[in-house]
This record gives structure tokens, sequence and C-alpha cells, in this order.
């Protein structure tokens, strides 16, 4: 019983670094009803900036700051630059405008930083911790307590405040949030800004992990099927579509791998996806998509 516990629990919390991913999609898909490719591309660049400025001599806080001040003004750059131009396109359309921004972010961070594999070290041990019998690893425990904290404060941000007001009046209406006066592409711009932050937190938990590489920009797909089971709207369903995936894999890698020859951890989370969109194509927390602007 303490095996199939500890399987559980690691499950659990490793599926919080695809929950960490996922946030960043649900954030701007919820605001705009844009699908976005590039989050993973996001995700990279802002580890790699981060991993730059630091080797150039920055401490981790200033590293930190000005990563995020770099993604600020990224966000702003999208919206006017790629966004903008494309209102009231189709949903395709601006699918594959995500999809050429990934490519060109990809690019822009390979000519100005390398293309080398960097190393991240974050002071966090991925080293057995036992907790009532049961061991678990630390990093995968400070990577649950950081999702904790990233959705709380999300939380506050959204409902407690006229942002977070503004973000869901365009969610819910954007016609009738254009009618009373807010502005639309600031809130495109915050929305973005936010998600590239979320993206920095989640690329420097998998940089630490498996460095800082262009591979990692491929953990978007590892968060398609943690989008599909939560809903692409809602990021408690982010946080529980991880927490099954995570889980899932574990138990079925454990007690299903050894029957049919292992490997079921790169491809159980897509059959389970596909499951899921059978049983409840708008996820488990989702909404039915909604035309945007």
């Amino acid at each position: 019983m303490e095996f199939f516990i500890e399987t559980l629990v690691g499950g659990l919390l490793a599926g919080t670094m695809y929950s960490l991913v996922a946030i960043g999609f649900v954030l701007i898909y919820k605001a705009s009803g844009v699908f976005n490719f590039a989050q993973g591309a996001m995700l990279l660049f802002s580890a790699l900036t981060f991993v730059t400025l630091h080797e150039k001599g920055l401490g981790f806080l200033p590293a930190l700051l000005v990563t995020a001040a770099v993604m600020a003004l990224g966000a702003v750059l999208i919206e006017r630059w790629v966004l903008r131009p494309l209102v009231n396109r189709s949903q395709i359309t601006l699918f594959m405008a995500t999809l050429g921004l990934s490519f060109i972010l990809e690019g822009l961070a390979q000519g100005l930083m390398g293309a080398e594999v960097r190393a991240l070290d974050l002071g966090i041990e991925d080293t057995p911790l036992e907790l009532g019998g049961v061991l678990l690893s630390r990093f995968d425990l400070v990577a649950a307590a950081t999702a904790g904290v990233l959705v709380a404060v999300l939380a506050l941000l959204f409902n407690r405040t006229r942002i977070g007001m503004s973000l869901r009046a365009v969610a819910d209406d954007t016609q009738a949030a254009l009618s009373i006066g807010i502005h639309l592409h600031r809130i495109w711009q915050i929305v973005w800004a936010v998600a590239g932050w979320v993206g920095l937190v989640a690329g420097l938990l998998w940089g630490a992990r498996q460095g800082v590489q262009f591979s990692l920009s491929l953990v978007v797909l590892k968060a398609l099927p943690v989008l599909i089971i939560g809903g692409f709207t809602s990021i408690g369903g982010a946080i529980a579509g991880g927490l099954i995936v995570g889980a899932s894999e574990n138990l079925a890698e454990v007690y299903l791998g050894p029957s049919i020859g292992g490997g079921i951890t790169p491809w159980f989370a897509y059959f389970l996806a596909l499951a899921f969109l059978y049983i409840r194509p708008a996820g488990l927390f989702g909404e039915r998509a909604i035309e945007r602007v």
C-alpha cells in the first residue's frame, strides 16, 4: 500500500510541472480565444534570458526582474505587431500567427544567446525526502508549492482587482466589454505579460530539471493533454488536468508497463486526453469555445 501511495503522490507532484505550462495557455485563451502555440517558445526564451543574464554576473533576483521586464516588453510588442493587425480574423489565422511567432522567438533566442545546453541551478536538490514513510522528491515538492503560490496570486489578481474584473468581462462578452470602455488591447498586453511570467516560472523549474536547451519548448506538447482534460478556460482545470496526467502516467507505467513492455509514459497522457474528448469534449472545467474579437 505504501508503494502505491508513493507512486500516486509522486505522480501528482510531477503533474504540477505540466500544470505550470498549461496555465500560460489558459490565460491567453480565456482572454482572447487564441490558442497560443508560442507559449513553449516563450518558456524557452525566458529561461534562456535568465540563464544568460545570470552567467553575465547578475545575481538571481536582478536577473529574474530583468527577465520579467523583457517578457513584459515582449508582450506589448506581440500585441501591437502580431495580434492587433489580425483582429477579426479567423481562429486558424491567429493560431498560425502564434505558430510563426514560436519559430521567430526560438530563432531570436538562438541568435542572441546561442544554442548550447545551459545548466541551471536553483539550489533545489532533486533528492528523496521521507514523509510518513513515503519517499517524495524534494524538487517536486518545491514545484508543487510554487504552483500553489502562483495559482493563489493569479486568483487574487483576477478576482480582487480592476484588471481581473476587466479580464472576466472580456472573457464573458467581448463586445459588451468594449461598449463599457474596457481597453481590449491593454487587457491583451497584460494577459500576455502574465502568461510570459508564468512561462518564466515554468521555464526555470523545467530548465533546472533537464537543462535549458531548445527541446524545452517541446514541453508544450505535454501541456495539450492537460488542457484537453482540464479545459482551456480554467486555471483550476489546468491544475486538475496536470494532477490527473501526472498520477495516471506514474500508475500506468508501474502497474501496466511491465505487462506490455514499458514505455507508457510518452503516450499515455494522449490516450487519456482522447478518451476525455469522447466523454467530455470541453474538459472537466472548460467552457465551449467562444468567438472573440
